[in-house]
């Protein structure tokens, strides 16, 4: 009896990871710190594009916010303080 309900139950776990949408099981929080208002803030969709914003009011390429220097990092999060939004 204990068999057949472990195997009920690892079906039901099964069926449930099928349903659960890859992208919701594969979150990954990549964490930035801000030196100068010592925080951290977190890179997710509404970020990149305010981040893709700021890049074309200076006319630049885009590049993963990850692999900037980080003074440039450092510019970028000084630049938001600046044009905070409420979505953000």
């Amino acid at each position: 009896m204990r068999q057949r309900e472990h195997y009920r139950l690892t079906l039901l776990l099964a069926a449930m990871a099928a349903i659960v949408p890859l992208e919701s099981r594969c979150v990954a929080r990549v964490g930035f710190y801000d030196p100068d208002y010592h925080v951290n803030h977190y890179w997710n969709d509404h970020e990149d594009v305010v981040y893709r914003g700021y890049l074309a009011q200076r006319h630049e390429d885009y590049r993963e916010f990850s692999k900037l220097k980080p003074e440039e990092q450092r510019t970028y999060w000084q630049w938001r303080h600046s044009h905070s939004d409420p979505g953000g």
